[in-house]
């Protein structure tokens, strides 16, 4: 047999769905191939690499060539169903990662059914640990039909596939399923011993039914319930028992082509966790609110003012960047690790700030948490004069959004703290306030993104929603006109103008800010316009409904990591916010 990297080259990613179990990930094309995931865990090495050029994958595709592929998430779950229409009838196959997941112990379900007329799949399985650098080796077939093999230090165990055969370290077979009948495959993947059974299909099935059915709310006071629980799904698979959310579950996937420029998001980012217990919040399901809770006021209590923009999934340091030996997707790049590691973002005291409050006012902070309440307060009051490399990680500055955010954590905190407190800290909002106004007003009355940066920015929009102004004050007023006039176009919002070319040329639109638009309209009574922006960013998703971080608006192609996670925490939000009239005041305060 062929390369599989060659057989199985990548798609764009607007086809590829995405399995979770809150540890790990796989991504799954529409040839039934996984061309991604990394074991044990999230920022762990991958086993298959396909999708960035590399060796390793886990295929079920239809043996006739001629096939329309078509896919479908179960309500709320990341259960995927793959439907090929061949030209003798119709194949399924059920897709999931086993939940409730296990740190150490990877299990991949696949149920194969035969819709009408007989199921004729071929599968394919190599796993290459190490980013595709270690092949399978003791390969071995039990009495039972069960396989077994070692990939470096990966233990590897498959089940179903009693008739495969070895080519060249790859298991390979031709799979006959009769018209109504299903067949089970089940892929283990351990870097510890494996348990001594293998896992049971029909009760690993019944598992992750059964946790997905009681994780899954039914997000009825949203004007988008099924997006919601899709959403709410992602988020749910992308945090682990230990409470962290990775931003997404891929590197190296490019935000313009040719750039070549690096972004590894398989890391636990304390902004994009904090977006994601703020909407959750809004929404009165608490279960992540608890979970980012927990992993950010432990991350403050140990670090500090010294808090790092991210970490890894189990509280450690992001590994600097490295070549890891793949090609990379077309237009991006075969590194792994990420540089925000060394940088100081003062906006991320100020969300922390945000979510704590999320979880006061609804009485889920208890005392030691209280405590890291404390450590961000005086984290903001020590270093709210440094320059910081802002939201966007970008040079340092000091950027308007930063302290203005820290302004509306800490306005929002005080009002659940006792009476000195929180009069201590609403005063040292209004200090910083009056301190960006002294540096960062634009002549025309709106802010602009740093002292000597004129430019608008749509992270401006947030301060704003989140209270640190009200929507009717002049400044925010001019704001948001300037954003709406200067980084729009055709409905979707970009960050900010990079240089003079059309907004388009220079970067995607920023589908965050697509939504923080929408509920900025609709917080100023501009409900229409708000519906508008809604559901055009709503609809910038691929055929599963994922998000990226990125839109490509003039070619409608996802562009960069996959999915990004705080994409669908603001899709949740905003949809949870347009259901009800703006507070009576305006504002949209955690």
């Amino acid at each position: 047999m062929g390369d599989l990297a060659d057989e199985f080259p990548p798609h764009v990613l607007r086809e590829y769905a995405m399995l979770a179990d809150g540890e790990r990930a796989a991504l799954l094309g529409p040839r039934g191939d996984i061309a991604w995931m990394c074991v044990p865990q999230w920022h762990d090495d991958a086993v298959f690499a396909t999708l960035l050029g590399g060796r390793g994958s886990f295929a079920v595709t239809p043996a006739d060539p001629r096939y329309v592929w078509g896919g479908r998430y179960e309500d709320g779950t990341l259960v995927w169903i793959s439907r090929w229409t061949t030209g003798s009838g119709i194949i399924e196959s059920r897709e999931a990662l086993a939940r409730p997941g296990d740190p150490h112990h990877a299990v991949v379900l696949r149920r194969i059914r035969a819709v009408l007329g007989p199921a004729v799949v071929r599968v394919v399985l190599d796993v290459r640990a190490g980013f595709g650098h270690h092949a399978m080796t003791r390969i071995h077939r039990r009495d039972d039909g069960t396989w077994t093999a070692r990939s470096g230090p990966l233990r590897v165990r498959f089940t179903g596939g009693d008739s495969a055969e070895v080519h060249d370290g790859v298991l390979e077979l031709e799979l006959r399923v009769p018209e109504g009948e299903h067949h089970d495959l089940v892929l283990e993947l351990s870097d510890e011993k494996l348990p001594d059974q293998s896992v049971d299909p029909g009760q690993a099935w019944s598992a992750t039914e059964f946790a997905w059915r009681r994780d899954v709310p039914r997000f009825d006071n949203t004007i988008a319930a099924d997006d919601s629980r899709q959403s709410y799904a992602v988020l749910r698979g992308m945090t682990g028992g230990g409470g962290a959310m990775v931003a997404a579950a891929t590197m190296g996937l490019p935000e313009r082509a040719e750039q070549k420029r690096n972004y590894d998001y398989r890391y636990a980012w304390i902004r994009d966790q904090c977006f994601t217990g703020v909407a959750v919040a809004a929404c009165k399901e608490f279960p992540l609110l608890d979970d980012a809770v927990r992993f950010v006021s432990a991350r403050l209590l140990e670090d500090g003012p010294g808090l790092r923009p991210a970490y890894t999934v189990d509280g450690g340091r992001v590994p600097d960047e490295r070549d890891v030996g793949l090609p990379g997707y077309p237009g991006g790049s075969g590194k792994a690790g990420n540089w925000a590691n060394q940088q100081f973002q003062l906006d991320v005291f100020g969300e922390a700030l945000l979510l704590f409050s999320a979880a006061a006012e609804n009485d889920r902070l208890d005392l030691e948490q209280w405590k890291a309440v404390e450590v961000a307060a005086d984290a903001i009051a020590q270093r709210h004069g440094e320059p910081d490399a802002g939201m966007w990680e970008l040079n340092d500055d000091r950027w308007a959004h930063s302290r203005l955010i820290c302004a509306a954590g800490l306005r929002a905190i005080g009002r659940h703290a006792p009476g000195r407190q929180g009069a201590l800290w609403s005063s040292q909002a209004d200090t910083l306030i009056a301190d960006v106004t002294t540096d960062c007003l634009h002549p025309t009355g709106r802010w602009q993104r740093a002292p000597d940066d004129e430019r608008v920015d749509a992270s401006l929009l947030r301060p704003v929603l989140r209270g640190a102004l009200a929507p009717q004050d002049p400044r925010s007023v001019a704001t948001l006109e300037a954003i709406r006039k200067d980084l729009s176009s055709k409905g979707y919002l970009y960050r900010f103008r990079q240089d003079d070319r059309p907004l388009d040329r220079s970067e995607g639109a920023f589908l965050l800010c697509g939504f923080d638009l929408a509920m900025a309209l609709h917080q100023s009574d501009q409900p229409l316009e708000a519906a508008r922006w809604f559901e055009r960013n709503r609809a910038a998703c691929g055929s599963p409904g994922l998000f990226t971080e990125e839109y490509d608006v003039e070619q409608r192609q996802l562009r960069g990591n996959f999915p990004q996670g705080f994409v669908h925490a603001a899709m949740l939000e905003s949809a949870r916010r347009l259901a009800e009239p703006p507070p009576p005041w305006g504002g949209l305060h955690a």
